[in-house]
């Protein structure tokens, strides 16, 4: 069994048409279909139906397909390896990770990656938890940033937990505070509209899953949207949204080591006079003042203990040591610990934050995917 005849193979399987296939890999039909032939002789059993001019898999087709684009991927994990230089001048590393933390985590992380090793290309695949260890175990990924516990566990990953996250509550600083104004209860979303993600966001189905086991179905106003959707609809005082914390701090403007934005009316975080009132939905800026960041849109509400909390692991298959490069990500990744701190950051966004915060336990529902 060659290297290239499981190429072919691919391609073939892949576009289910011979000639496209040889266009795909840059040879001759007739070549392709010779080799084609070459690989069934050895495995002694038909890989493509081909009825009509139909191409489809046969069950042994079926059965080789994940194992050559495993072999496929792990090649070419091998061939960018040994063309690293030792300086991690160039290379790529190839990441998943959820929608919510490629708004929350990613962006610092990756850019003090990117300022070490300027050489390295990210590439970068947002998707939920179950797709991404898919995934990993096919070869597509070197890292992947997962929501434990994972959906379908597989003893072929290893994960290393990497930060545990409160959930808040995000609402629009225009409309009435939820809650009591300091946090919000569970079962205070019954009466509360709700701006819900798509299908496929751990998100959703913790909210919702945390919402029946109190007894109530939530009701959404807006439902379908990705993250930065949802908090563009909170804004616009379509309804309340729960989210990670660190997403919130990050919409909030928080910066990584300072208090968050004043309350509403309050005073600043590093004092100085009181802060403006904020203008209405729709009001322009007084002269001569300027628009306020987009962050005073928001208010942030802690959810009461014992609140919602989710686990955050770094993934990557343990049959396989990850590229040098994607080792030096996971480096910088796990010595990022700035970022467990991200709920205090959030927390001193909120109205009321000089209430001592009792840490959200786990709450059951759900597993995570977003």
């Amino acid at each position: 069994m060659q290297f290239q005849q499981l190429l072919y193979f691919v391609a073939v399987a892949e576009t289910r048409h011979f000639t496209r296939a040889a266009e795909r890999v840059h040879v001759s039909q007739p070549s392709l279909s010779q080799q084609i032939r070459a690989l069934e002789k050895e495995l002694g059993a038909e890989l493509f139906s081909r009825a009509r001019g139909n191409i489809a898999l046969t069950d042994a087709g079926e059965a080789l397909l994940p194992l050559a684009r495993r072999i496929l991927a792990d090649a070419d994990t091998a061939r960018l390896e040994v063309q690293e230089l030792v300086q991690l001048r160039r290379g790529r590393v190839r990441l998943g990770a959820t929608p919510s933390l490629c708004t929350g985590l990613l962006p610092d992380v990756l850019r003090a990656f990117h300022d070490l090793h300027p050489g390295i290309r990210l590439l970068i695949q947002e998707s939920g938890s179950h797709d991404l260890v898919r995934e990993l175990a096919r070869g597509d990924l070197d890292l992947a940033l997962v929501v434990l516990p994972l959906p379908t566990p597989s003893p072929a990953l290893t994960t290393v937990e990497l930060l545990r996250e409160d959930l808040v509550v995000v609402s629009s600083a225009a409309a009435p505070a939820p809650g009591n104004g300091r946090t919000v209860k569970i079962s205070d979303l019954r009466e509360e509209p709700l701006v819900m993600f798509r299908h496929g966001y751990d998100l959703r189905e913790l909210t919702v899953g945390a919402c029946r086991a109190e007894g109530f179905e939530p009701s959404f106003t807006v439902e379908g949207g990705e993250m930065d959707a949802v908090l563009g609809f909170v804004r616009a005082g379509l309804g309340i949204a729960v989210v990670p914390s660190m997403v919130a701090a990050r919409a909030m403007g928080v910066p990584p080591a300072h208090g968050g934005p004043p309350a509403h009316g309050g005073p600043p975080a590093h004092g100085g006079p009181p802060a403006r009132a904020k203008p209405r939905v729709g009001e322009k800026p007084r002269v001569g003042e300027k628009p306020r960041a987009r962050g005073s849109d928001l208010r942030v509400t802690p959810l009461a203990p014992p609140g919602l909390r989710r686990t955050i692991a770094l993934a990557h298959r343990s049959d396989v040591a990850p590229p040098r490069a994607a080792r030096e990500l996971q480096r910088v990744l796990l010595a990022s610990q700035p970022v467990v701190s991200a709920n205090d950051r959030a927390a001193r966004a909120c109205p009321g934050d000089d209430d001592p915060r009792t840490p959200a336990s786990t709450r059951s529902g759900g597993p995570g995917r977003a």
